[in-house]
């Protein structure tokens, strides 16, 4: 993780979570966790959760296989185990394997992006997802891991107070228990009324190394971070 890049925090209990169509369901069988998901979570081990949009409308294939990948390497040679999430064939899954990776990968643009509300389709249709935030945080969440990274995060659109246009990533910061790791949000975003509705929303955001609130690609956005921190103790 660059030094530029914010951490989100969110620190509300479990109970408080709203009641959902996804969370009242049993959730050892709604989840696919890998072995080795499994076992780390077991262990008390270090679970960083990926998301697989950036694989299937991120870039094209083979690229877009490849840089999953080599971001899973990066969290395996810093102590970690990777959880890349996805949903195949109506099944959410928690870690996935290479052959995994690349469906996903192949299917590219072909596989529906998932967002919260999209969960309940998907999965009772049977069909292949690609998670964007908010629906990696929630499945995260419901697997266990308490981290996840990311590049930028939605946010509140330019015109977004009269069009109402804001992305669910905000709104699931507030509710669901997972450190979100990333570099901020999209520069194309009005990335001030972003961090004014994460204020109204409760959820922490706070920068690492910076003072400033970064925007996906640049380290400047010219907006300054409501809180920072410097060391990962912090």
């Amino acid at each position: 993780v660059a030094v530029v890049q914010p951490v989100i925090v969110n620190n509300h209990p479990a109970s408080h979570r709203p009641v959902s169509i996804v969370t009242t369901m049993n959730t050892p069988e709604l989840l696919n966790i890998s072995p080795a998901v499994q076992a780390a979570l077991r262990a008390g081990k270090a679970v960083v959760a990926l998301e697989s949009t950036i694989i299937s409308h991120g870039m094209p294939y083979p690229n877009n296989l490849q840089t999953a990948l080599e971001v899973e390497q990066v969290v395996s040679e810093n102590g970690a185990v990777p959880a890349t999430i996805a949903i195949i064939a109506g099944q959410p899954c928690i870690g996935l394997d290479r052959h995994q990776l690349e469906h996903i990968a192949r299917g590219g643009q072909a596989v529906r992006k998932v967002s919260r509300r999209d969960l309940p389709l998907v999965l009772s249709q049977r069909l292949d997802g690609a998670t964007t935030v908010s629906a990696t945080m929630l499945l995260a969440a419901l697997a266990g891991i308490k981290v996840f990274v990311t590049g930028g995060i939605g946010g509140v659109h330019r015109g977004g107070e009269v069009s109402m246009d804001i992305s669910a990533d905000l709104t699931e910061l507030a509710r669901t228990p997972v450190a979100v790791i990333c570099a901020g949000a999209k520069s194309v975003l009005d990335i001030p009324r972003t961090l004014e509705y994460l204020e109204t929303q409760g959820v922490c955001v706070a920068a690492y190394g910076t003072d400033e609130f970064p925007a996906f690609f640049t380290p400047h956005s010219g907006c300054k971070a409501p809180c920072r921190v410097n060391t990962p103790g912090e």
